[in-house]
């Protein structure tokens, strides 16, 4: 048995040992819940006296259960309480059965997270910067694709080469477009090094999307530099019996036509939820169509009442035409791009006791890419206005396919060391991670193919204490990587409550975070054969250390909230090619960068009705080229601004919504940034952004089970390049009908 297997099955068995540990019988036990029944883990308990004294408190769990042990229990004269920040408190008479408090939404409500800590938990006692789209922050939005989604995220700058489907890259506060860790519930989904393209990746059956800011690699090991994306699946709810079925057909501009239908359910043990959609679109530049499928499964079997096994499924099938600068010259008319992405995952989830709880998780991520250019166009000479090049430029052709695959597994217990008054509530977790890496990578047309291995494994620990008004994470992970080797990387988060607030004047949070991040090499970098890009296997890993410190205030009865987070992140050891023979052009990949980026974050949600919530946010983002990979080039030269990196964005939305009429505005708004045209324009084009685009959504229910929607993308008709030479798509409707039953 390999050291990595035994480590597993020690960290396994010394789990179930401890879990025999029972906790002491309590007189006062109950569940905490909102008003839909859904838990509310972390809800503070109190048991009250009859003069209104605590004598004891507690939190509710990850599934909103609380047991107290107090003496004022057994004379059934107490009151217990439950408050949670973003709820209206609530208070029962002590009973000998169990309790069910529950809390109403505030206007602005707080959303449990689970990306943060690994654990649910409220997004403010986490202590780093949580941004969370809802179930119904989908259905509001219509928003097909994930990446549209995420831009009106604070520290998120998403570009896209063109219309939809073009290749699609996530920037967080000046991280590199490699430096986020993306996971469909907890299975990872980058590709080895970090590089994930958002081009394909639809909204289709998920119940949240969340992202968290700054260096998580404590918890999520490498790729996690900058932030961490989670999108989390949809799965039926199994208190109801009776199946569901929904489906939304919906046409437009450029011929873009769009469908889905989703079928769940529940029956005996077992919770079901499948789906598929589809959507097609011309675009609007030649060659430029796109066409994208997506299945969805979510299948879970109650094998105990704590024990749960559960299947994820997900696939997003694409094909883009691919007719490169438009903006600066004729199209390429047959290239293409293809990619086949495809999850599936096992997970065990079981509650040993109420003190300890168990998962075990594997899963297999597979993709498969072609880029293709078979057919060589004639020539032509960048154009852009009065600008033009000094020489045409000459198309080449290519046929390239890559196929990646990524074994995980993982196992992570949690244990509840103490819940009381004395001790507050303690919780420490273990971790345990597995992924093998395979990949092929095939040049077609040279008939040459590269097939690297890796397999790395990675142990977390975590420790939460959570007391009435203060809530501290701390944490460490070592990372032994099978290119780089072992590396150490350490977390620490705190928030504390100020004040608990009152009707006038909410509850007042503020919060630091600070930890390191770390990203192994792409499989290119490590194990390219070409002479012009030749890998490294003695590169070492590129590295994150991220701070932050913020503060969140709730006004007016819960109906205004206002946040600001200021950041300070160093990026090192950046990984970049270097050239090795002048004579040849020949290159190789080393570590040579180093970039800095610091800045403000700011939010405001109001909901001044109940039919009527806006929201609006600012990021301010200085930063710059320290040690360049690249100093000959104008853009990428220290002292610079990071590449296509806007120093003011922003984003803002408002939203009507009553019994049959939803109306959605939403709209990004973006400053100039460093960019390039890369056509050898005379003079070159080197700034790019400066732009604002807005949305609108409207849903009407024509009946309980039909509803009209209608979408407008784009609805100014802003003209704007998203990079240089890349046109962003126009003015575009589409419309549909919606029925659920």
């Amino acid at each position: 048995m390999s050291s990595s297997a035994f480590s597993f099955l020690a960290l396994f068995l010394f789990a179930t040992a401890a879990s025999a540990q029972q906790p002491g019988s309590g007189t006062v036990s109950g569940v905490v819940t909102d008003q839909n029944g859904l838990p509310l883990p972390r809800a503070e308990v109190r048991v009250l006296d009859p003069a209104g004294a605590e004598t004891s408190h507690t939190f509710a769990d990850e599934t909103g259960r609380f047991r107290l042990t107090t003496p004022s229990a057994a004379s059934g004269t107490c009151r217990v309480a439950a408050s949670l920040t973003g709820f209206q408190p609530a208070t029962v008479p002590c009973e000998s059965s169990t309790l069910r408090l529950v809390l109403n939404v505030a206007p602005i409500h707080e959303t449990v997270v689970v990306t943060a800590t690994k654990t649910e938990a409220p997004a403010s006692q986490v202590g780093a910067s949580v941004t969370a789209f809802t179930a119904e922050d989908l259905e509001r939005r219509q928003l097909p694709l994930v990446a549209d989604l995420l831009r009106s995220s604070p520290g998120a700058m998403m570009i896209r080469t063109g219309a939809p489907g073009a290749v699609t890259s996530l920037f967080v506060r000046g991280g590199e477009s490699n430096y986020n860790k993306v996971l469909l519930d907890g299975i990872p989904l980058n590709e080895p090094g970090g590089t994930f393209n958002f081009s394909n990746v639809t909204t289709e059956g998920l119940e949240r999307v969340e992202i968290v800011r700054g260096a998580q690699s404590a918890l999520f090991g490498s790729d996690a530099m900058a932030s961490v994306i989670q999108l989390v699946t949809k799965r039926a709810d199994r208190r109801d019996s009776q199946p569901h079925f929904s489906a939304l057909f919906e046409g437009g501009s450029f011929g873009s036509v769009h469908g889905n239908g989703t079928v769940s359910g529940a029956t005996g043990r077992m919770d079901y939820l499948a789906g598929a959609a589809g959507s097609t679109t011309d675009n609007q530049a030649p060659n430029n169509n796109y066409d994208n499928t997506t299945v969805f499964a979510n299948v879970g079997v109650a094998m105990t009442d704590t024990a749960t096994l559960r299947f994820i499924g997900r696939g997003e099938f694409e094909r883009v035409g691919t007719p490169g600068q438009t903006a600066f010259g004729r199209p390429d008319l047959d290239a293409f791009f293809k990619r086949h992405d495809g999850v599936v995952g096992l997970s065990f989830d079981q509650q040993r006791t109420p003190m300890f709880r168990q998962r075990m998780t594997y899963s297999v991520s597979l993709s498969n890419q072609q880029s293709t250019n078979l057919i060589a166009d004639p020539p032509y000479t960048p154009t852009f206005g009065n600008l033009r090049a000094p020489f045409q430029f000459s198309d080449f052709r290519f046929d390239s396919l890559t196929t990646l695959q990524r074994h995980h597994a993982s196992y992570q217990a949690d244990w509840k060391l103490a819940n009381d008054a004395a001790h507050g509530s303690q919780m420490l977790t273990l971790l345990a991670d597995w992924d093998g890496e395979r990949a092929e990578l095939t040049d077609r047309l040279a008939s040459t193919v590269t097939s690297p291995s890796r397999d790395n494994f990675g142990w977390s620990i975590e420790h939460q204490a959570l007391w009435p008004r203060v809530f501290v994470t701390v944490g460490g992970r070592v990372e032994k990587n099978e290119n780089f080797g072992t590396a150490a990387v350490p977390r620490g988060a705190v928030a504390v409550v100020l004040h608990d607030g009152n009707r006038r004047f909410g509850s007042t949070t503020v919060h630091a975070n600070a930890g390191l991040g770390i990203k192994e090499p792409t499989v290119l970098q490590s194990f390219s054969l070409s002479p012009y890009f030749l890998g490294n296997p003695d590169l070492s890993p590129e590295r994150s250390r991220t701070v932050e410190a913020g503060v969140e205030q709730r006004l007016a009865m819960d109906r205004v909230k206002v946040s600001a987070t200021w950041f300070d992140n160093e990026y090192r050891n950046l990984i970049n090619t270097r050239v090795t023979n002048p004579a040849t052009f020949a290159s190789q990949f080393f570590n040579i960068g180093l970039t800095q980026a610091r800045g403000l974050e700011t939010a405001v949600e109001v909901a001044p009705h109940k039919y009527v919530n806006g929201r609006f946010g600012y990021t301010y983002l200085d930063s710059i080229i320290v040690d360049s990979t690249s100093p000959a080039s104008a853009v990428l030269k220290s002292g610079q601004s990071l590449f296509r990196r806007p120093k003011h964005s922003g984003y803002a939305g408002v939203t009507w919504h009553d019994s049959r009429l939803t109306v959605d505005l939403d709209g990004v708004f973006v400053g100039s940034y460093v960019d390039s045209d890369f056509s050898s324009l005379a003079p070159a084009i080197l700034v790019g952004g400066n732009y604002s685009a807005w949305d609108a959504r409207f849903a009407y229910k024509l009946t309980s089970k039909l509803s009209a929607t209608a979408a407008i993308d784009n609805m100014a008709n802003a003209s704007y390049m998203q990079p240089l030479g890349y046109p962003a798509l126009e003015r575009a409707f589409r419309a549909g009908l919606r029925v659920g039953f």
